[in-house]
């Protein structure tokens, strides 16, 4: 399981969805879905918001083992 700070990256450099979409060239719908962990993000678009956040792609998203498998 994949768990991202995208929305808490956001909500810190207080740019809006829409904001972060035209960024990174997504529909604002994408960046819902990331947020709410229903979509993982190519590692393309994952470098693309570590950049823009000036952080470690790991700081963004962590890998965390699902142990119920």
């Amino acid at each position: 399981m994949i768990q991202n700070h995208l929305r808490e990256y956001r909500k810190l450099n207080n740019y809006s969805q829409e904001y972060l979409a035209d960024q990174v060239n997504v529909s604002r719908q994408t960046i819902i879905s990331i947020e709410k962990g229903k979509f993982n993000p190519s590692l393309s678009l994952s470098f693309k918001f570590a950049n823009i956040f000036g952080v470690a792609i790991e700081e963004l998203f962590q890998y965390e083992e699902d142990n119920n498998e």
